[in-house]
């Protein structure tokens, strides 16, 4: 597609390097951008490697403006959210612009025309690739980089998106909370009984066990959030390639899995920030970036941490064991973090995000908030009719 001097021209494997080099010049002169690293973007869109491309359709773009780089976008059609969501539904991701609205609505066409071509009635975004990996479009929040597998983004997007039609579909949002704040006398009261019931047990993952252990998270994330707004439940081989991933950086004392009488009923994963230890890479591993990067990990010097997976099974969320199971296994991630010997080296704190959450959700929004944290971004999930 050719627009005066604006073409769109689709990208397939070996124009990916490319693809992933567009925000580059972007993104500038924004401290807080942080380059995503390249092999890690290459086998996220690889169907060889990401079993998503396995029950869905992908179309990427590189926007050219006088020949050079200034935008992308992609478009999907992913049969399982045709199944459980909408039949008619397809999505947008990856978008980049440069400030030019001819180059944004020149790139939203193309994913548009793509996607109506192929049924599709309503488009909805941005998904990079699904709700299960990076997703939401950032609204609030561009003062302060982003966590390990959450985006970022031009405060100008929003504008783009909805001159476009765009419109609000869902808000998610990501909570801060620095782990040395005191919990409230409510949340102390409210623990102290619960250490006293014999039928709840809070224990750390077992990584000799790593596979089984895997599993029943991603048992329990499936049955947990199967009612919410947007869920795909992971697929057997999705659930896999996902604990693969999440392998490295897993550590057992800040991995937790509540037991209700014996069975496994929740679960919360935190993880180290490691964005925070790429941020200087910008995005290659060679020729020393890998050297970097394994020192930095050896070391162990973390300040921030992030919340990606929390569930508590369905059985559960209606009853008074709800809220009670997420205070506990937040309380023990915090308790082990306070105790390890770098967090009290640097004074005993460390930044905690739990993201994201979704807007309505307002039982895990009232506990995080009576708890000291707070909402520092917001990400914006927009749908249109094409």
């Amino acid at each position: 597609m050719s627009n005066n001097s604006i073409e769109i021209r689709p990208i397939g494997t070996k124009d990916l390097q490319e693809f992933l080099d567009v925000p580059i010049a972007i993104y500038k002169d924004d401290p807080n951008w942080v380059h995503q690293l390249d092999f890690e973007r290459k086998e996220a869109l690889s169907p060889k490697k990401n079993p998503y491309f396995k029950h869905a359709e992908v179309q990427m773009w590189i926007a050219y403006k006088n020949g050079e780089p200034v935008g992308r976008i992609s478009a999907q059609i992913d049969q399982r959210s045709l199944e459980i969501i909408n039949p008619t539904l397809g999505h947008f991701g990856f978008f980049e612009c440069i400030d030019d609205i001819e180059v944004s609505t020149a790139l939203m066409d193309t994913a548009a025309n793509w996607l109506r071509e192929r049924g599709m009635a309503e488009m909805s975004g941005p998904y990079d690739l699904s709700i299960n990996e990076m997703c939401g479009l950032l609204v609030e929040g561009f003062d302060e980089p982003p966590m390990i597998m959450m985006p970022h983004g031009r405060p100008y997007y929003k504008n783009m998106v909805e001159a476009y039609g765009f419109e609000k579909e869902k808000d998610l949002l990501a909570y801060l909370i620095c782990t040395s704040k005191p919990w409230p006398e409510k949340f102390k009261r409210i623990i102290s009984m619960a250490n006293r019931n014999k039928h709840i047990k809070i224990r750390e993952l077992d990584k000799s066990r790593y596979t089984q252990e895997i599993a029943t998270v991603f048992d329990i994330f499936n049955d947990a959030w199967s009612d919410n707004w947007g869920f795909i439940p992971f697929t057997e081989e999705e659930a896999h390639h996902a604990a693969k991933e999440l392998k490295p950086v897993i550590r057992s004392h800040r991995a937790m899995i509540c037991e209700f009488k014996g069975k496994e009923v929740g679960f919360m994963i935190t993880i180290p920030d490691v964005n925070g230890y790429i941020k200087d890479l910008d995005g290659k591993l060679l020729p020393f970036g890998w050297l970097k990067l394994l020192w930095r990990i050896f070391r162990n010097d973390e300040f921030s941490v992030r919340t990606p997976l929390l569930g508590i099974r369905k059985e559960m969320q209606d009853t008074p064991y709800s809220g009670l199971i997420a205070i506990l296994l937040i309380d023990k991630i915090r308790q082990n973090i306070a105790k390890d010997a770098n967090i009290r080296k640097h004074g005993g704190d460390m930044r905690a995000e739990l993201s994201w959450i979704l807007e309505d959700n307002l039982p895990m929004r009232k506990i995080l908030e009576e708890a000291g944290a707070t909402i520092y971004k917001t990400y914006r999930i927009y749908k249109k009719m094409l």
